[in-house]
């Protein structure tokens, strides 16, 4: 769902009490556990309350939250921090709404391609003067947090995609394992053996919001294409069809989100998937002894070179307030070595920091390992501070051409249109 910039004080007015939870009394405040089972209060008394607001939806990810801001609490006796769980696709709408009645959190963790839409937005105060050694962070995550020379938060995470196969399901159905050097065609062979046999080839999340957009983007530059020349990479159209055409390509795609795709995966509905490390603590904790293996994604033919998957991962922007302290405390705690290592291995995703990402958790498992690869080749979305309505023609192209509402040719004049238009 993508965002307006101007959003009237009567609709925030009329939403925010039903929107903006989480923005406690200055008594108490409301902090998820994690568990999806409940919450629980933490009385503050004297102490500043940090209130965060996140999207996440796995297991792993809430456990992850909780430990993290239980660390914080437990460091120091000044402040107590809290979070609230977002759904994705009310996310930026909220945070607009937000913007309109002056009911916000201190701190908001947000996919990385939003931020510069909201610091524009003036959503995020500078916190320049953090004790925080910004150099020592990854460039490109880095940057995303950054305007005009001004830090307005810490990157929180950093990933991509990669194709994920279950080798049991592989080999019952004869099918060799997909690797560095596959190309499309050997992809869409493998995919159509896979459903030959009875089970999907292949699917993502084709969901019709950016996390749609992180998902399928990565074909089109694969193609050749970007977020700005459409028609370029229209041959990732042609082979999404054909593959839809011919049931390798899960159709249900377009109402999937990661989780569902993981899920589906897991379940054994289909063979291979395009997904995240942060799946990873899921098919540990839920399938621990499924046999399957992560790769590269497929490249578009044998002369090209490895296919480009598409930069993700949240930052952590510290919302503009008159007092700031309580927020970039506990960036100044995450930033912490340690600290983001632990939450890092409990998220399934990278730490963003150069320091924390050479720890062997990362670096000695063949699993991760494939995805430090992937990471080479990836690319930001963007980043342009009008992203939200890049993300929205390019994905409605992409759920023309899944649906077969449209032919590869059309959708990608008309997507090529439509992106012309933003502004």
């Amino acid at each position: 769902m993508r965002f307006k910039k101007a959003v009237s004080m009567a609709l925030a007015g009329a939403m925010a009490a039903s929107l903006m939870v989480g923005c406690g009394s200055s008594e108490s405040v409301t902090e998820a556990t994690g568990s999806g089972e409940g919450t629980q209060t933490a009385q503050a008394g004297d102490k500043q309350e940090v209130v965060i607001w996140d999207y996440f939806e796995t297991d792993a990810q809430k456990k992850m939250m909780e430990s993290l801001i239980n660390g914080f609490n437990s460091s120091q006796d000044e402040y107590v921090a809290s979070h609230t769980y977002v759904p994705f696709a009310d996310y930026e709408k909220q945070l607009t709404l937000g913007i309109a009645s002056g009911e916000l959190p201190d701190v908001v963790i947000l996919d990385g391609c939003d931020m510069s839409s909201f610091i524009a937005m003036d959503l995020f105060g500078d916190i320049s003067d953090a004790n925080i050694d910004w150099s020592e962070y990854i460039e490109g995550p880095m940057n995303s947090t950054m305007m005009d020379g001004k830090h307005y938060g810490l990157p929180f995470a950093t990933n991509c995609t990669a194709l994920f196969y279950n080798k049991d399901i592989l080999d019952d159905a004869g099918v060799p394992y997909p690797n560095e050097n596959t190309t499309w065609d050997e992809f869409h062979e493998m995919a159509k053996k896979l459903t030959d046999y009875g089970v999907t080839g292949f699917g993502n999340a084709a969901i019709g919001t950016d996390e749609g957009t992180f998902q399928c983007l990565q074909w089109l530059y694969t193609a050749g294409g970007s977020y700005t020349d459409i028609e370029a990479g229209k041959d990732a159209y042609q082979l999404m069809q054909d593959m839809i055409n011919d049931g390798s390509w899960s159709k249900e795609c377009v109402n999937w989100a990661q989780t569902d795709v993981c899920n589906n995966w897991k379940a054994g509905n289909i063979a291979m998937m395009q997904n995240g490390p942060w799946q990873i603590p899921g098919i540990e904790a839920d399938a621990p002894d499924m046999n399957y293996g992560v790769t590269v994604l497929p490249k578009k033919d044998a002369s090209s070179g490895q296919a480009t998957s598409i930069l993700g991962g949240e930052n952590m922007g510290a919302v503009k307030k008159d007092n700031m302290e309580g927020a970039k405390a506990f960036l100044e705690y995450y930033n912490q070595t340690d600290v983001m290592v632990d939450a890092m291995k409990q998220y399934g995703s990278f730490p963003p920091k150069t320091e924390a990402a050479k720890d062997s958790y990362w670096t000695d498992d063949p699993i991760q390992a494939e995805f430090i690869t992937q990471l080479e080749t990836s690319i930001p979305r963007g980043p342009s501070p009008i992203w939200p309505s890049y993300s929205n023609a390019i994905q409605t192209g992409f759920q023309e051409v899944l649906t077969l509402a449209k032919s590869p040719e059309q959708a990608a004049k008309d997507t090529q249109a439509a992106v012309d238009a933003v502004k």
